[in-house]
């Protein structure tokens, strides 16, 4: 309950149900906890605030407008993007080399397998977290999570993202964590080749997942053939994750796990843990609202007009 300054008799709206809340602001606020009915001053007004619009302010994303220069690339996106590729090429490098070396070739291939499977998996988690949890001002993650939450809303702005734009986030991460990993193992085939399949993976995932986004006639004919064999995540199965109740088929590699986590409600688990142990609500047990509803392109673009 928030208690305001009446400055004339009519109330302005509190918000307006375009894409962005405008809440006028009072000169002073007065909260109180207490189980006791509040008597206002006669200069005050009480109003009671949904506690879903509260929760919706910090949450909220942008409507993306025509040659948005959010979605471009930047040369310090490029060099990122250019670091954790060179992470990624010599963890590869060097796993070859050393089993050339040693004559081994076996371990580092199923490790590398390994390493494919489980970036798969890690993409789900990741995605399914920053779906349901945080907002625009959580620390480290803020700004994927805006970005990933407004997805759902204009879910085609990912196929107008340049690579750079779309890749460098995932790659900073990528040379911070792989390259060091690069200079201290020299001599592993095995684990290297783990190291650079799992992270090229994670790194380009954000690519599998525009490419799942785009229409076949746009894609070229070598990643329709992937995600046909279901190397890549395929269209039709991460659209899926586009339609209601939008709490599944989170995985975005290849999608091989998404099957097994759907049907074993693994997600629904942990959000009952982390519900009971720290009191955290996914969005997924919010009824889909207007921020979860697709937007098209077109009707996006024309609304600008």
């Amino acid at each position: 309950m928030a208690i305001l300054p009446r400055h004339n008799p009519t109330l302005k709206p509190l918000y307006h149900s375009r894409m962005t809340h405008h809440i006028s602001t009072p000169r002073r606020i007065f909260c109180s906890t207490a189980t006791t009915p509040v008597k206002p001053r006669g200069d005050q007004i009480i109003v009671n605030e949904p506690a879903a619009l509260v929760q919706n302010l910090a949450t909220v994303s942008t409507r993306p407008v025509l040659n948005d220069p959010t979605l471009q690339s930047t040369w310090s996106h490029r060099v990122w993007v250019a670091s954790g590729c060179t992470s990624v090429l010599i963890s590869l490098a060097k796993s070859i080399t050393t089993a050339v070396d040693s004559h081994i070739w076996i371990e580092p291939i199923l490790a590398g397998f390994i390493g494919y499977v489980l970036a798969d998996l890690g993409s789900g988690i990741y995605h399914w977290g920053i779906d349901n949890y945080g907002d625009s001002r959580t620390p480290f993650f803020g700004t994927q999570i805006e970005a990933f939450q407004g997805h759902h809303k204009w879910p085609w702005t990912i196929t107008r993202r340049q690579f750079a734009n779309n890749l460098h986030a995932l790659a900073r991460a990528v040379t911070f964590t792989v390259l060091p990993l690069d200079l201290i193992c020299n001599d592993n085939a095995a684990l290297l080749g783990f190291l650079g399949v799992c992270s090229g993976c994670i790194m380009f995932s954000q690519q599998f997942h525009a490419w799942a986004h785009s229409t076949k006639s746009k894609l070229p004919a070598a990643v329709v053939a992937l995600q046909d064999a279901g190397i890549l995540v395929s269209r039709s199965q991460h659209a899926a994750h586009h339609r209601p109740p939008y709490n599944n088929n989170y995985c975005i590699v290849s999608g091989v796990w998404n099957e097994f986590l759907d049907s074993s409600k693994f997600f629904e688990a942990l959000e009952m843990l982390f519900f009971f142990k720290l009191g955290a609500r996914p969005r997924s047990w919010t009824e889909p609202n207007s921020e979860w509803t697709e937007e098209t392109e077109s009707t996006s673009l024309i609304s600008q007009l």
